[in-house]
């Protein structure tokens, strides 16, 4: 029988690889949101969409936008939680409206 001390190996899940301490980080509460689109309205639309579900993760968030033109085809967004947990959860919430 091998006594030898093994390292810690993180395991994989759904392809990922990490510790939960280097996922949720102390000061790590803002989520940045890339949206792409053929219209200024659809832009609102989809940014629209992304501030709904940071709303039910939690109502208490601040966001700044990318300003829009009527040529524009690309949003940039940075949402901030209160907390490192909110911005996790609203990220993994938000696979969902990623196309």
């Amino acid at each position: 029988m091998n006594n030898e001390e093994q390292e810690f190996q993180p395991c994989d899940a759904c392809g990922v690889s990490a510790e939960v301490g280097f996922i949720i980080k102390e000061g790590d509460d803002v989520a940045e949101v890339s949206i792409f689109a053929q219209s200024k309205v659809a832009l609102e639309n989809e940014l629209n969409n992304y501030l709904a579900l940071a709303k039910e993760v939690n109502a208490n968030f601040e966001y700044q936008a990318s300003e829009l033109t009527e040529e524009s085809t690309e949003l940039t967004a940075r949402i901030k939680f209160e907390c490192s947990a909110e911005k996790l959860i609203f990220e993994l919430k938000s696979r969902s409206l990623a196309k």
